[in-house]
């Protein structure tokens, strides 16, 4: 890890739990990977914040959708992340992170079709990761928490005390995400889901900025064939190693 300033040291020493476990955790991973759902019971567990950033680059995408702003307009997208006053209520008792824009409370809206069609193009933009970023950081800089993304290790904390990275064939996350869709009633098909996550991929992991992949440090789990019992152990033991 690298080095810390006096100041970030002093504030670390003040919110530090007791039995000195790692105090901010990086989880990320892939579309569909399980990091949100990984990521929000390891909070749970350890009696952290849990932040789920994506929520944060969707509330963008809502707005400029809202607004009626193409999701390739770099400019329009860029000036209104900068000018969006963004409140972000954390999940800390496992009631889900909740989102307001100016007021409204959003987050009923960030699951929408048309927001996942255009998320992933919206989140490209460095002026929208730059504004993001900066608040994200703000965030854990104020307690002990476990933060979820696809670049927490690398770009938003890396200083992270753990990094994990979830991954998963994308068959497996296809079909994950499949059933997310049929319990929430929503009608599409699977093939079109498969080919989201793909189109997805290619976007996150080739955009100029903040690209899709796992930090030097982090620890790498392969998700396919486990149950969340099991990968919830496997990461319960990386908490309990980097103690």
């Amino acid at each position: 890890m690298g080095e810390r300033t006096a100041a970030q040291t002093t504030a670390d020493e003040h919110i530090r739990p007791p039995d000195n476990r790692p105090l901010r955790i990086a989880v990320d991973g892939s579309a569909a990977s399980g990091k949100s759902t990984i990521g929000r019971r390891l909070a749970e567990r350890l009696g952290y914040a849990f932040l789920d950033t994506g929520v944060m680059y969707r509330a963008v995408t809502h707005a400029a959708l809202e607004r009626e702003l193409s999701p390739e307009d770099s400019a329009a997208i860029a000036e209104l992340a900068q000018t969006l006053t963004i409140d972000v209520s954390l999940d800390c008792d496992g009631s889900g992170t909740r989102i307001a824009i100016d007021g409204s409370d959003v987050t009923s809206h960030l699951r929408s079709q048309p927001v996942e069609d255009a998320v992933s193009i919206v989140s490209r933009f460095v002026a929208v990761r730059d504004a993001l970023v900066s608040r994200q950081r703000e965030i854990a800089e104020q307690q002990p928490i476990v933060m979820a993304g696809r670049d927490i290790g690398t770009v938003v904390l890396p200083d992270a005390d753990l990094k994990v990275y979830l991954d998963a064939s994308i068959e497996e996350r296809a079909r994950r995400r499949y059933a997310d869709f049929q319990a929430a009633g929503d009608e599409v098909s699977q093939e079109i889901v498969l080919e989201d996550i793909r189109r997805r991929d290619r976007i996150d992991s080739e955009r100029e900025v903040s690209p899709l992949r796992p930090a030097d440090d982090a620890v790498i789990i392969d998700t396919d064939g486990l149950s969340l019992d099991e990968v919830m152990a496997r990461v319960i033991g990386l908490v309990g190693s980097a103690e």
